[in-house]
């Protein structure tokens, strides 16, 4: 059963354990324009032609070659729908403790969840060079 935290349930997970990381699951261009303060990113997927959700076939190696199976994960995404599936395959694969952060960065529009953004935790924009999906990927 993958837990689901609300935006300051995840803060105070993130804050109580410094070595905790915020998984930011979402495209490089949604991670650039605004995301949790401190954030990692890796896309679970792209997106193609009229949105069509295109699975990143390097998320696997990326996550399993930046991240150890015992680190303590809070995953979002913009929503908390891609994060789900991210944390579905992490997982799979052996990560220990995974959460996932209901109502994602930007909140959940179907359920009312408000987001990271909106509950007022810190937020940053661009791409942390260290923390970029193109650093973690060349890396990989």
């Amino acid at each position: 059963m993958i837990s689901q935290l609300k935006p300051e349930e995840a803060a105070r997970v993130l804050e109580a354990d410094p070595t905790a990381v915020y998984l930011d699951v979402r495209t490089m261009e949604e991670y650039q324009a605004g995301h949790a303060g401190g954030a990692w990113n890796v896309p679970v997927v792209f997106f193609g032609p009229g949105r069509q959700p295109v699975p990143n076939e390097e998320f696997e190696r990326v996550v399993q070659a930046a991240l150890p199976k015992e680190k303590k994960l809070v995953v979002g995404c913009q929503s908390g729908v891609r994060s789900m599936r991210a944390c579905e395959i992490l997982q799979r694969l052996g990560f220990k403790d995974v959460s996932n952060l209901a109502g994602g960065f930007g909140g959940a529009r179907d359920s009312g969840q408000i987001g990271w953004r909106d509950s007022g935790l810190p937020v940053e924009s661009g791409n942390p060079a260290e923390r970029s999906y193109e650093e973690l990927l060349r890396k990989a």
